[in-house]
């Protein structure tokens, strides 16, 4: 993985996770959005892959922010019910 796909990923965790704690609230900070982020990312791939969801958006940067953070979301709900 280069760089440039590296920052992307980030970038993506980094509003994924913001996004998800404006809708389930949850912690502040640009290390917890990009945690929240990119362990939605692999959460939400691995939901929609199992459910057969296929997003119909013709943006792959935007389906790919939408994946994560409703993976995000899940994570976070999660975490709330383990604590």
């Amino acid at each position: 993985m280069d760089a440039k796909a590296l920052l992307i990923m980030a970038g993506i965790g980094i509003i994924a996770g913001f996004l998800a704690s404006l809708v389930a609230g949850g912690g502040s900070g640009i290390v917890t959005y990009l945690i929240t982020g990119v362990l939605g990312a692999f959460v939400g791939g691995l939901v929609f892959d199992k459910a057969g969801i296929k997003l119909g958006i013709g943006n792959r940067l935007i389906n790919q922010i939408v994946t994560s953070t409703v993976g995000a979301i899940i994570v976070i709900i999660i975490a709330r019910l383990v604590t």
